[in-house]
């Protein structure tokens, strides 16, 4: 049992060197670790772990090696990942089949396996440690801290890498004292306003109540988000520890988990996490001796986006339909059950260890002036290297897009990045060089939500995009207050109508109305924001929208109702694997006279075409093109 500060010590210092013997090879052993986010777990991860024990066993050196699943590592394009201690090499999208390869050469024979290393896309320099690659030579892990290193069901290792060394000063100071720590460093909430958290802490701190709790939001619901998770599966014991010390700074003696069912890996490893720490006394009564008790709890959340507010979450832990609360009184006043709460996101609470354990002026030295710390942004789209990436604040875009995201695939032009979801805005090419923090993307029309980042090149309508995340919001309103129940479905209804060519100009006019009505009244910030992508896409693409309702024509080919595939006789040889692929049974061939001799082609009958996209998917010859 770990009952004191004594005891605490003695287990980190004994678990801190048994992580850097493993990670150094002091131990006279290798160790082979693999990416055991739900990527890579869906790509068979977890079975090449077990071939990896087969092979070894079958080679004779299963007692020289161990084999781990460790957190995300981030660079989920490239996963699954592999990677060997102490050499630290990382290889790339490994199969099963090549696990015997990697044991023979590698493992028994000391030689890397060069055609699984990581291959830079501009220099064709191939890379065998993850830090000399350029996805992570930029980043900064401190809400990830642990993620892809240490077993995240492995209390030991956690202990190995600081876990709880945050809780134990937290526990040597006044509760005032760690919330003016907080204070200091300048945190500002990482699940989409922005709030500092420290005056959040210090409102709790200050309401009267015989009972307070602490409440984990994680239920991270934006199309596209996977930063909560991630860190959830890859160090829970970090979020924890987090949610100890802000209990113990208001108060508080129970905290909540809220995690949506949908994670369900997360789940597991958060369950584990809990029973380990209740074991070794790091969970439960007169922790460390300090008189301070704390209990975590579980709660599973159904998948309602709107439970991601705040109000709205509180509901639903105490089993009702999950619909925000008129503000005030806040839930630092009156929240779960009444009682004084602070709630904080996964992301939150994960850098709070750090900022305890290194101090509020370390973690304040990174980042700007309003906006202090890292964050984890999910980069996806149409980007060379998707994956989740935690940065310093004020990188600019052009940094998180070119040099961690490694530019746009197949030479395309970047048209906009999508920060904050369905909340926030699109952001183009003029804003490349904008620093990311909270006041400076709020400023120039999108905001940083929880972190997702979406890329979108010249191949997509910007209308659509509009309308995507409309009927999102259309779907997941609680339906409670009218301006969001009614406004986000007329507007849903106008941007159909604009991307199907039946379009008025007047339409324009009553997004702009609606936008703003909507905005103005609605209970929830899921209204509030919701017509942050029509009002980001109208000032910045109001050309496409006017292309749609004036010319009937979708610029970028997306929009069904305006888009013909036709094929060029020039380029079509006849051969007919278009026609072959083809469910609508709408290519047919016919002949016709060149100058010289006679050709086969093809032709498709626009009419009966459904616009699947098939026949261009099996044209070897690029003769089919959208218009």
């Amino acid at each position: 049992m770990i009952n004191t500060i004594e005891k605490l010590n003695e287990n980190i210092a004994a678990r801190t060197k048994d992580l850097q013997d493993k990670l150094s090879g002091a131990d006279g052993k290798r160790h082979i670790v693999l990416c055991g986010g739900t990527g890579c777990l869906s790509n068979h991860s977890r079975e090449i772990a077990e071939k990896f024990n087969e092979v070894l066993a079958a080679k004779g050196v299963a007692d020289k090696v161990t084999v781990n699943l460790v957190g995300c590592f981030g660079f989920c394009s490239q996963g699954p990942f592999v990677k060997i201690y102490p050499e630290d090499t990382l290889y790339r999208l490994v199969k099963i089949e090549d696990v015997e390869e990697i044991v023979e050469s590698d493992i028994c024979g000391g030689v890397v396996v060069d055609r699984l290393l990581y291959v830079e896309p501009g220099s064709g320099e191939k890379v065998s440690k993850q830090d000399d690659i350029n996805f992570y030579k930029k980043q900064r892990r401190v809400a990830l801290h642990g993620c892809g290193v240490i077993n995240p069901e492995d209390i030991n290792e956690a202990l190995g890498m600081g876990a709880f060394q945050g809780l134990k000063r937290a526990l040597s100071m006044s509760r005032q004292e760690v919330i003016d720590e907080v204070l200091a460093s300048g945190i500002r909430g990482r699940g989409g306003a922005g709030f500092p958290s420290g005056r959040k802490w210090q409102f709790a701190y200050n309401s009267q109540g015989d009972e307070k709790y602490v409440v984990c939001n994680g239920d991270e619901g934006d199309p596209g988000a996977f930063m909560d998770r991630s860190i959830l599966e890859g160090n829970p014991l970090g979020v924890i520890e987090g949610m100890m010390i802000a209990g113990y700074a208001i108060g508080a003696s129970n905290g909540y988990f809220y995690v949506r069912a949908e994670y369900p890996i997360a789940v597991n490893r958060l369950r584990i996490a809990i029973k380990q720490a209740k074991e070794v006394g790091l969970l439960g009564e007169n922790i460390l001796g300090s008189g301070f008790s704390f209990d975590c709890h579980l709660r599973l959340g159904a998948g309602a986006f709107v439970c991601g507010e705040e109000t709205a979450l509180l509901n639903s832990i105490e089993g009702k339909r999950g619909m925000p609360r008129p503000r005030p009184p806040f839930p630092a006043v009156k929240g779960l059950w009444g009682k004084p709460t602070i709630i904080n996101n996964v992301e939150t609470l994960a850098c709070v260890p750090y900022i305890l354990r290194e101090g509020a002026a370390k973690f304040a030295s990174v980042g700007t002036e309003k906006s202090k710390g890292t964050k984890v942004f999910a980069l996806g789209g149409k980007v060379n290297n998707v994956g989740l990436v935690e940065v310093p604040m004020g990188t600019t875009l052009r940094e998180l897009i070119y040099d961690i995201g490694g530019g746009i695939p197949g030479g395309k032009k970047f048209k906009a990045i999508q920060t904050g979801g369905p909340s926030g805005g699109c952001l183009t090419e003029e804003f490349l060089d904008e620093p990311i923090d909270f006041d400076n993307l709020v400023a120039k029309g999108s905001m940083m939500g929880s972190g997702g980042a979406i890329v979108m090149d010249e191949d997509n309508c910007m209308v659509d995009v509009a309308k995507f995340y409309m009927e999102f919001i259309c779907d997941e309103s609680c339906g409670k207050c009218t301006p969001c129940r009614i406004g986000t479905k007329r507007m849903l209804e106008i941007l159909t109508r604009i991307t199907e060519g039946k379009g008025t100009m007047k339409d324009l006019d009553d997004l702009e109305d609606l936008s703003r009505t909507v905005k103005t009244n609605s209970l929830c910030a899921l209204g509030q924001t919701a017509s942050n992508p029509i009002t980001s896409t109208l000032s910045h693409f109001r050309d496409e929208y006017i292309a749609h309702i004036v010319d009937k024509k979708c610029p970028a080919h997306v929009c069904k109702s305006m888009m013909q595939y036709v094929i060029d006789p020039e380029k079509c040889i006849g051969c007919g694997k278009c026609a072959k692929g083809c469910p609508g049974e709408c290519i047919t061939r016919t002949d016709y006279i060149a100058p010289g001799h006679k050709l086969a082609s093809m032709t498709i009958d626009t009419a009966k075409c459904v616009k699947c996209g098939a026949c261009i998917s099996n044209c070897r010859f690029g003769a089919i093109e959208k218009r």
